[in-house]
């Protein structure tokens, strides 16, 4: 039947297939059993030139094929034309499949009569198609297989497969894991469930990955099914480990621990407790070497000696390996050996912990122990160390000792020696030269020490801040400073010590010699109090003495310097020296400056004072001034402000109307000073005098014309007053006049150049007074006078005549003049006519003139 039911749909297929082709994938046979469910996972595809769709689903049980009819018969599990549509959860059979490719059938619960096939009859409009689904349905659970490797190994990872050929989404079952001798289920945690749910398969495995020991050999590994939601076991299989392992090996009759004394004999027995396969041969070792003269399960030895102590082990060999026994150590008891000591390191350093050990074979480990220094016991020490908490020299030296068990005492053996060792001891600097050490000098210094142990092999010196090392005691300094540190050394061998610290104590000039300004601590200006001490920072030895100079000059001895009014004069460069008994120092030199106002003030002509007109001539203010000058202002004769401020007063070019006295005025920040006056005298030029010479000479000419008529007009005149009868009662006579004696403007101190004398700039005129007793009969007359100026008498007819005042000429006054003889500056010249009443006396041409003198 099972054959007719392909042919039938094959027929079907070629008579309604209308050259449209399916093609449907579904497993070939699916298991389940009563009261589970099954899930086929189905999907088609149908190959034609239209996209059509799924219109009607029919699921048959056991079909047939009526040939009669041309159609299909059975029961019907499900039919819809609408098998799109949601499935509902209530019905048995539910597609869960869709219109184009999805044809999934699932069937909860299934029955036991469901057994047998299925027929899945899909129909399109112009095509249709069956497919036939076997089911095997068991009216119990499903049996379980358990795959296993091809073989399993201690110690090696093995996987095993239990597999179940069902799986349906909704029913909630476990595999589940366990076995012989594992109660606490450890296999639950190494088990992977995995399922399969295709078209091609449906099943459902757990895998169990783990690494057997071979005390699991032969025992039953198990795999259930369990029903979680009933919390029931379905069903299960079993199957028996076979694990391959190597021998399994016990010493047998003794423990860990064989004790013999020596001369006995012991027998040991190798047993195997576990082996697959079986073992082939068995060897013993002893502390892991193999004895080759034992090849039996049973090992004997005659007469132990103490060589036969150790570990012994036996060996066994199958197919897969070998394995061993536990070791079972056998001991020999003997008494102790001949005693050593032993020092943790046989040199010490004095003042260390040291610690000494009596090493000596013997099985029991011996009890008491008896030390020797030096070949005396040392009381009181009974144990196997000997230890000294701060060694000390006298503790240095041989030691030995002996060692007892309860089979009897040893033999005091070779004696080891103590090495306390130390630091050099007494270590002392030696200053060697013979004198005071001076700075620059050559110094030699020693490093001495009393004792060491071992010897001193290098030599440390602190020296100025620094450490030297060198295999020799000696340090040479060469020209040692005078600010050389304290110096100390140090002996080393392993260690080193140090030296009390030496001072040198070298001998210097005075350091850092330098002059303070004391008073006052600002600037300095003229007429302040002023005081300079000389410092310096040491000395050695400290007695010293000062000295003063200035710009290179001694001056003084002392610590001070004063000025108590300090003059312009006292500025300069200052240094002050220290000495002692080892040399002298000298300060850098403080410069002194003092600030005054202008002084020395004059003006400087160039290029000298008498230029001719046309010329160039420079006016210069020289001063001297500390702060400079910071403004110069000009005055003329006049006492008038020039209204220029430079130093120099240009006169380019220079003209006859500046001719005159100039003065300056000097200002800075503490005061303000004028010059005395300086003459500037511009001579005519070749040209202007030409002129008026010129001008001169006519008016001579005239003057001459006019003096001739003027003399015969007076000589008529004089004839006519002698006619009348007038006498003058007065002659010339000699007058002494008390006049203060008036100066004009001193020339400038340098040679002048001879030249003509200004009348115009003379500023010097005075007029004296003459008073003359003048009688009854005397009248006032005029007369003349060869002055400069004269004025004749008052309107009041006073008697008193007044008379201008001719000075001496002087050096330069008058151009290619120069005087015989020095004159008496004292002796002012001038003209006394009086015009008296009365007869004039004859009139004397050749005397005409009188002296004033005084």
């Amino acid at each position: 039947m099972h054959l007719l039911g392909p042919s039938l749909l094959l027929l079907e297929y070629l008579a309604f297939s209308d050259s449209s082709k399916w093609r449907v994938e579904h497993p070939h046979t699916l298991y389940s059993w009563e009261g589970a469910c099954v899930w086929i996972p189905c999907t088609y595809t149908v190959y034609s030139g239209s996209k059509e769709e799924l219109e009607e689903l029919i699921v048959y049980r056991n079909y047939k094929y009526d040939e009669a009819t041309k159609s299909f018969e059975g029961l019907i599990l499900y039919n819809d034309t609408k098998p799109w549509k949601r499935p509902d959860p209530l019905e048995r059979v539910q597609f869960l499949g869709d219109q184009r490719s999805n044809c999934t059938i699932h069937i909860n619960p299934v029955l036991e009569e469901d057994d047998g096939w299925l027929g899945l009859r899909m129909i399109k409009k112009n095509s249709k198609w069956m497919t036939r689904i076997n089911l095997n349905v068991s009216k119990t659970p499903l049996p379980l297989q358990i795959q296993l490797p091809p073989e399993i190994h201690e110690f090696r990872e093995a996987t095993l497969t239990c597999l179940l050929n069902f799986s349906c989404p909704g029913y909630n079952i476990q595999l589940r894991w366990s076995l012989e001798g594992d109660p606490g289920g450890s296999l639950k945690e190494r088990a992977i469930t995995l399922t399969s749910l295709t078209t091609k398969t449906i099943s459902t495995q757990s895998k169990l990955t783990f690494q057997p020991r071979w005390t699991q050999h032969g025992k039953n590994l198990t795999c259930q099914l369990w029903d979680r939601k009933a919390e029931q076991m379905l069903s299960k299989a079993t199957v028996l480990l076979d694990v391959k392992h190597v021998p399994k090996l016990k010493i047998e009759g003794s423990s860990k621990e064989a004790n013999v004394t020596e001369g006995e004999s012991v027998t040991v027995t190798c047993q195997v407790i576990s082996s697959n396969p079986e073992v082939r041969n068995i060897a013993w070792l002893k502390d892991g070497t193999r004895l080759r003269e034992h090849k039996t399960s049973t090992l004997t030895l005659f007469s132990v000696t103490k060589k036969m102590s150790g570990k012994y082990q036996c060996e066994a060999f199958n197919d897969v390996g070998s394995g061993q026994s536990d070791a079972v150590v056998l001991q020999v008891f003997y008494a102790p050996e001949p005693s050593r000591v032993e020092i943790f390191s046989s040199t010490a350093k004095e003042g260390d912990q040291v610690e000494m050990t009596c090493m000596s074979l013997a099985n029991p480990p011996p009890t008491n122990y008896t030390w020797y220094h030096n070949g005396v016991a040392v009381p009181g020490r009974t144990s196997k160390s000997f230890q000294i908490p701060a060694v000390l020299l006298s503790q240095a030296g041989k030691y030995s000792c002996m060692a007892e068990n309860r089979l009897g005492p040893s033999q005091i053996g070779q004696e080891t020696e103590l090495d306390v060792q130390y630091a050099p001891k007494e270590v002392t600097t030696v200053i060697e030269n013979p004198t005071r050490i001076q700075e620059g000098d050559t110094v030699t210094l020693s490093c001495n020490y009393s004792s060491s142990n071992p010897g001193v092999t290098q030599y440390v010196w602190d020296f100025q801040g620094s450490q030297m090392k060198q295999p020799h005691e000696v340090l040479i300094i060469q020209k040692v400073a005078w600010d050389t540190r304290p110096i100390t050394c140090a002996a080393c061998n392993q260690w080193c010590s140090w030296a009390p610290i030496v001072n040198l104590d070298v001998q210097y000039a005075p350091k850092d010699v330098r002059v303070q300004q004391i008073i006052p601590s600002s600037e300095i200006r003229s007429g302040n109090r002023v005081r300079l001490e000389c410092n310096f920072s040491s000395s050695r030895p400290r007695d010293v003495r000062f000295f003063w100079k200035k710009n290179g000059i001694f001056l003084k001895e002392g610590k001070e310097l004063s000025f108590d009014s300090i003059s312009p004069e006292d500025a300069g460069n200052y240094n002050c020296f220290v000495n002692n008994s080892i040399g002298q120092t000298m300060s850098e030199a403080r410069t002194l400056q003092v600030l005054y106002a202008p002084r020395m003030l004059h003006v400087a002509i160039s290029p000298k004072d008498q230029v001719m007109e046309g010329k160039k001539a420079i006016l210069t203010c020289e001063s001297d001034a500390n702060p400079p000058v910071l403004q110069y202002t000009w005055f003329d004769w006049k006492n008038q402000n020039l209204h220029h401020y430079d130093q120099m007063l240009r006169l380019d070019p220079v003209k006859i109307q500046h001719s005159g006295a100039y003065r300056c005025e000097a200002t800075n920040q503490l005061g303000r000073v004028q010059s005395p006056p300086s003459t500037l005298t511009v001579y005519y030029s070749p040209e202007t005098i030409g002129r008026r010479v010129a001008v001169g000479v006519g008016f001579c000419l005239a003057t001459l014309l006019l003096a001739f008529w003027g003399v015969k007009l007076q000589r008529s005149w004089k004839r006519i007053r002698s006619q009348q009868g007038l006498q003058e009662s007065s002659s010339g006579q000699s007058f002494f006049v008390r006049k203060q004696k008036v100066r004009r403007a001193p020339l400038s101190e340098e040679p002048h150049s001879l030249g003509c004398y200004n009348p115009v700039m003379e500023d010097a005129v005075s007029y004296a007074a003459l008073r003359f007793p003048v009688g009854d009969n005397d009248t006032p007359r005029t007369g003349d006078a060869r002055t400069l100026e004269t004025e004749g008498p008052s309107p009041n007819t006073d008697d008193t005549v007044t008379y201008s005042v001719l000075k001496k000429c002087r050096v330069g006054d008058y151009e290619n003049v120069l005087p015989n003889s020095p004159e008496d500056e004292g002796i002012h010249y001038s003209e006394l006519v009086h015009l008296g009443v009365g007869e004039r006396p004859p009139a004397q041409e050749a005397v005409e003139y009188v002296t004033l003198k005084h």
